[in-house]
């Protein structure tokens, strides 16, 4: 998000990756956007690891909704005329159950009812926290171990459930 901000002067070495549902409103990289860009970024699921005690390598675990059921993360999205570079960044929480199992945080999938007022300038950020606070799909999530093979650039098939 850093690289698409207004106020960025030549590319950062490393861009900030998720906007903190906690700061969204008040941090310099992000505010701006909050108020008038909001986004939705379209997925089907999406991946976190754990740490295997086993063998000390990481497991990767596949999130989705029930039936693969396709949703949308919170996001925003930035436009740096002087880079001429757009870019968006996926808004986070704090994990609710069942993700407190696999990660301390978590991107917001709002509830496609309110998907109207996440997007509409209008909606105060009071309103638009209280939203993706409030009216989410992240208790929804379900969740599965699959092939370390995902983490490959070679790989391109499915993920395949490995069990425990």
């Amino acid at each position: 998000m850093v690289a698409g901000a207004v106020w960025a002067k030549e590319m950062p070495k490393a861009a900030i990756f998720n906007a903190r549902i906690e700061t969204i409103g008040t941090s310099p990289a992000f505010r701006d956007a909050f108020k008038s860009k909001r986004c939705l970024i379209p997925a089907s699921g999406f991946y976190e690891w754990t740490m295997n005690e086993g063998d000390g390598k990481k497991d990767p675990w596949f999130i989705y909704q029930p039936g693969q059921a396709p949703f949308s993360f919170a996001g925003l999205w930035a436009h740096n005329e002087k880079l001429g570079v757009t870019s968006c960044t996926i808004v986070t929480m704090p994990a609710t159950d069942p993700m407190t199992r696999l990660h301390g945080r978590q991107p917001v999938i709002p509830n496609p009812e309110f998907y109207n007022a996440w997007l509409d300038p209008a909606t105060s950020g009071a309103r638009a926290t209280e939203l993706l606070e409030n009216e989410n799909l992240d208790g929804r999530l379900e969740f599965h171990r699959v092939s370390r093979d995902v983490n490959s650039s070679r790989f391109t098939g499915k993920p395949e459930v490995n069990p425990l």
